[in-house]
């Protein structure tokens, strides 16, 4: 499969996954999960065709790794702005987190915080070269560091998909520091 055609359907498995499964007829059950024969042939039948083989490539070599295969099902493992449960347990999270954005960003940061806009969470990661590739899919990127342990002593939940991508409600601006400041 050549790399543009990947793209392409990882692209397309993230809109009807996370996003708008009803646009192609889909249903996701309550955890997020649909059929592989079933996405196969609504794709299809929506003028994208693809293969369960071309499929399983997209999970496998994904570099987010956004995709789960169970069986004969498939769900993204996180980023959805329908509601999903994923079924994921509350951890504690390490001292530190990290958040990749853009500077245009920031005055809202520093105003709200991070909110997790359309999606049910905001997106986390573990280390600083992750959220600065995450930061530089928009432009040049800033890293904020998470205070974690001290949002979750003080009531923050904290879950980790997995893939590795921390997930949070919303981090408060009081816990944000630039990455090089902690």
């Amino acid at each position: 499969m050549d790399e543009r055609h990947a793209l392409k359907v990882s692209k397309y498995l993230s809109r009807h996954l996370r996003h708008q499964p009803e646009r192609i007829g889909l249903r996701l059950d309550e955890a997020g999960w649909v059929g592989i024969d079933d996405l196969i042939a609504a794709a299809a039948a929506h003028g994208f065709p693809f293969t369960r083989e071309d499929l399983e490539h997209v999970v496998a070599t994904n570099d987010k790794q956004r995709f789960a295969i169970e069986g004969d099902r498939i769900r993204a493992r996180q980023g959805h702005t329908i509601d999903v449960d994923l079924g994921l347990p509350a951890v504690v999270p390490p001292p530190y987190l990290y958040h990749g954005t853009v500077a245009r960003n920031m005055d809202a940061i520093r105003a709200g915080g991070l909110r997790p806009m359309n999606r049910h969470d905001v997106h986390l990661s573990a280390d600083r070269e992750t959220a600065t590739r995450v930061g530089a899919r928009r432009g040049r990127p800033v890293v904020l560091a998470v205070h974690a342990s001290a949002m979750h002593r003080d009531g923050h939940v904290f879950h980790v998909s997995d893939n590795g991508v921390w997930l949070t409600k919303t981090v408060p601006p009081q816990y944000l520091r630039f990455a090089s400041e902690h």
